[in-house]
């Protein structure tokens, strides 16, 4: 026999998805890129996981969806404000 199973079970919370701008992702990646810095330390204290910076710095890189000439622009665009 087959049960139909709730898509949400009752009571547990619902966790909304969170975006970040290029912005954020371009300031993360350039305080964990820093000599010495340490990503874990630097994932936590902006309140995200270790493995979402790596995947940025990846992709901010060149090697992932965005090239090196987005994450120059995002940097300057920092550098304005």
């Amino acid at each position: 026999m087959i049960e139909a199973v709730p898509e949400r079970l009752e009571g547990s919370p619902r966790q909304l998805r969170r975006f970040w701008s290029d912005e954020f992702k371009a300031f993360a990646v350039e305080e964990a890129s820093r000599p010495g810095a340490n990503i874990s330390a630097v994932a936590r204290r902006i309140g995200i996981l270790p493995s979402q910076l790596f995947r940025w710095r990846r992709e901010l890189s060149g090697d992932g969806e965005q090239s090196s000439a987005d994450l120059r622009q995002s940097r300057n665009a920092l550098s304005r404000s």
